[in-house]
């Protein structure tokens, strides 16, 4: 049964999502059209930067009074940043979403960007920077979009120590006023609330204001290579190659073939690689479809003298899927996914994120789609698309001196 789904544009622009749930419980977001994708390369990191100060102080809030308001009546707090959008959620009672809904618009509104504060920010991002370089795994997942897409769009949107130290008060206070505005804003609810209240609130608390997300040309690439390093014992390798876009009907065959190929103990390279070879642990897949760009990638953790190998099996089994998928295969993965979209439908934090891409992507509610979609995936579509990962495709490793 379709779940109780509203969807509302403001005559300012602003966009208000809910879907209705009976749980004494709301997962609430506010989101700003905008991410890594809509920065230059001058400015690679700006929108992770703008995310932390907005945790930092507003003028009726201490950053300590933001999250005691939360986390003092039950609720969790927390922000993220991805290329095409940045959030800022709780999860708490319903009985409290009223003050779910003034922490988080005063945090959207009101934040001050006091300098002392974004010096010690600075630092922690420093920190972060970091972290993600000293895990081979996240590292790897974070270089392999370098070798996938030209500047700007192809480094990390975490950005580097050079454009951190580059952006000041002023960059950020300007890139803030332009950006969040309520024409590029979105308000998603999952839980127990009522819409007319929400879009009732929204249309109190935001005016008319008009601003504007920059766009940046992206440009694709295939480029392999490999890196040592001291002080690690095992050897992380990312296989990537594009896929279709968001908007074309075939987006949905990647998803398709990425769970085919990495998604569970049942798929055909953790079949290969783990339990056929012994080759790795951890032999993983992902997909990133949006309407702007779109890839899918292959994850293993192995020996450094066995990096090579590996590669190969990867490749000969997408020119087996190529040659010979076959239609009772096809339909055992689809029944995966449609169960996997189903079980994911159980947690409202999951959905409202969920909500907020299909948002970006075109309109919310064609994510209640999912399964009509998959169920349509055509057999020659995923094999006509296996066969063009092993003519382009990019490949990093990073391994063992």
């Amino acid at each position: 049964m379709k779940p109780k789904f509203f969807r509302k544009v403001l005559k300012n622009g602003m966009t208000i999502l809910f879907e209705k749930r009976n749980l004494p419980v709301v997962s609430v977001a506010f989101a700003v059209r905008n991410g890594g994708i809509n920065e230059s390369s001058e400015e690679k990191g700006i929108s992770h930067f703008i995310e932390h100060m907005l945790y930092k102080g507003t003028i009726k809030r201490s950053a300590r009074q933001i999250g005691e308001e939360i986390e003092k009546n039950g609720g969790e707090l927390n922000g993220f940043t991805s290329e095409v959008l940045t959030a800022y959620w709780c999860k708490i009672p319903s009985k409290h979403f009223n003050v779910a809904l003034d922490v988080l618009s005063d945090i959207i509104k009101n934040s001050k960007f006091e300098e002392k504060e974004l010096k010690k920010e600075r630092k922690v991002i420093f920190e972060e920077i970091k972290m993600r370089k000293d895990s081979p795994q996240i590292y790897v997942y974070d270089r392999i979009k370098e070798f996938l897409y030209d500047k700007p769009f192809g480094p990390s949107l975490i950005g580097t120590y050079e454009t951190m130290n580059s952006i000041d008060r002023g960059k950020i206070f300007e890139k803030f006023k332009k950006v969040y505005q309520p024409n590029n804003l979105i308000l998603c609810v999952v839980g127990d609330a009522d819409f007319g209240k929400i879009v009732e609130f929204a249309e109190k608390n935001f005016g008319r204001e008009k601003g504007n997300v920059p766009k940046f040309k992206i440009k694709l690439k295939s480029e392999k290579k490999i890196e040592v390093r001291k002080g690690i014992d095992q050897a992380n390798l990312v296989f990537a190659y594009s896929s279709p876009l968001k908007e074309d009907n075939k987006c949905h065959a990647a998803e398709v073939l990425n769970c085919l190929m990495a998604e569970g103990l049942s798929s055909r390279l953790f079949a290969e690689i783990r339990e056929k070879r012994n080759l790795a642990y951890a032999v993983k897949g992902g997909s990133e479809i949006a309407k702007d760009y779109s890839y899918s990638l292959i994850y293993v953790g192995t020996m450094k003298e066995k990096i090579n190998e590996v590669k190969n099996l990867i490749l000969k089994e997408f020119e087996k899927v190529a040659e010979g998928l076959e239609i009772k295969e096809l339909n055992q993965v689809k029944e995966q996914l449609v169960g996997n979209y189903q079980i994911s439908l159980e947690e409202s934090m999951t959905q409202m994120v969920n909500l907020l891409v299909a948002e970006i992507n075109g309109n919310a509610e064609e994510f209640y789609d999912f399964e009509k979609n998959i169920r349509a995936v055509k057999l020659k579509d995923v094999k006509e698309l296996a066969r063009k990962a092993t003519k382009k495709y990019s490949f990093f490793a990073l391994v063992p001196e």
